[in-house]
């Protein structure tokens, strides 16, 4: 259409009047044509000039948004489009963009409706050129709603899949020490009943105490399961905000680090350059970091039982913490040569009460887990026996941090610090 106008334009002279009304008839339904699409797009869209000044809005976009007053209101042809809207964030990131000349930027946010349900919009602002001139930008707001609501639901249905399983962990452990319990009970009260039907006196008291303390034992065992099972299930009060995963790797390191250093093992960190911002809550993300470094300890110093000798200075085991950005995600590395898991194990290692120490909860892994899910990221593990572990975390750059990657193709480069 620009192409056929311009030529058009070129050679209007030489038109007839007839030729003239044709070609106004050909414009205006064209013009109608386009219009018909802008506002039948799905996709909210603004225009505005470089002022900011209201140019276009589709049908989409006045449904999604709230504003003070109708865009068609005259008194809107001398506001910029921020001052119309009535939301504070949304009109604050749009002035925002505006003062500060940003460009190819986005941000999500929900807005309340009437009925009390929750929308989420995300909104985008993009450059508008004409003849290679900036001359206004092009705000997009797309509902995302579904989309978001997809995502709870199925983390509800992973939850409520882990608590099924935990329950089903929680029974098979409290049935051993209720068993414990009924037995030794039952001892008591035939001892206690065969005495009485002979010579009427109750058994020693050290006889009894000896039952008893071991009815106390279970009892104490039971506590603790449910204590276990009360952690657990409780919901994770996640405080996210955007910080720097680098450098708080770098300061869970330097807590553990000297544990490792005692028993002669090496601890290798290479860490990308630049790293963007995560959202994270970052005492639960040392938490899942700590007991990585806790089980790969554990295995480490029981392939290489030697290690923790004084007469040894050095130590063939190695943990090695490495991370990377690929395909707009924080790839964190964390593996160890110790003494591996087998494929049962490894199939095995993030459910609850699941455990090969013989002092374990095997809650660790499993409230890891849980705690990267909280992240909206993802925890794998390879393993071979006899030959180490890895952990890989994988956790999503925020839309806002996406455009702040430089290195699309593969990972970043990383510095390598070793102790």
């Amino acid at each position: 259409m620009q192409t056929f106008s311009k030529r058009v334009s070129q050679k209007i002279e030489k038109l007839s009047p007839a030729q003239i009304q044709t070609l106004v008839k050909d414009l205006t339904e064209g013009s109608e044509l386009f219009s018909s699409i802008f506002q039948s797009l799905s996709v909210g869209l603004i225009i505005v000039d470089k002022d900011w000044m209201l140019v276009e809005i589709n049908k989409a976009a006045e449904r999604y948004l709230p504003f003070s007053m109708h865009p068609d209101d005259p008194r809107a042809e001398e506001k910029r489009i921020w001052e119309i809207i009535d939301d504070a964030d949304i009109a604050s990131f749009l002035e925002n963009c505006c003062t500060s000349d940003k460009t190819n930027v986005s941000d999500e946010y929900t807005l309340t409706t009437s009925g009390d349900s929750v929308r989420f919009l995300d909104i985008s602002v993009m450059p508008l050129v004409r003849n290679q001139e900036l001359v206004g930008s092009i705000v997009t707001i797309d509902d995302v709603t579904e989309k978001r609501n997809q995502e709870i639901l199925l983390h509800r249905m992973e939850t409520l899949a882990g608590l099924t399983n935990l329950a089903a962990g929680v029974a098979h452990e409290i049935k051993n020490p209720l068993g414990a319990i009924s037995i030794h009970i039952q001892l008591m009260q035939k001892a206690i009943r065969k005495k009485r039907e002979g010579d009427g006196k109750l058994p020693d008291p050290k006889f009894a105490e000896n039952y008893l303390e071991i009815v106390n034992q279970e009892i104490a065992r039971l506590n603790k399961i449910v204590v276990d099972f009360l952690m657990a299930v409780r919901p994770i009060s996640a405080q996210l905000e955007l910080v720097q995963p680098n450098a708080l790797l770098q300061q869970f390191v330097s807590f553990f680090r000297p544990e490792f250093n005692a028993k002669h093992i090496a601890v290798v960190t290479k860490l990308c350059d630049d790293s963007p911002r995560l959202l994270l809550d970052q005492k639960l993300f040392r938490e899942v970091i700590v007991n990585l470094a806790q089980n790969a300890l554990a295995a480490i110093t029981e392939r290489f039982p030697d290690c923790s000798e004084e007469k040894f200075s050095s130590c063939s085991g190695r943990l090695s913490i490495t991370t990377e950005i690929r395909d707009e995600h924080y790839i964190l590395h964390f593996s160890d040569n110790g003494s591996g898991m087998s494929e049962e194990t490894v199939s095995h290692i993030f459910e609850p009460y699941f455990t090969t120490k013989a002092n374990g909860t095997g809650l660790g892994l499993a409230m890891a887990y849980k705690i990267i899910k909280e992240f909206s990221g993802d925890i794998r593990v390879k393993s071979e026996k006899g030959e180490g572990t890895e952990f890989i975390i994988s956790l999503p750059v925020p839309q806002k941090d996406k455009r702040l990657l430089t290195y699309k193709g593969g990972a970043e480069p990383c510095k390598e610090v070793a102790e």
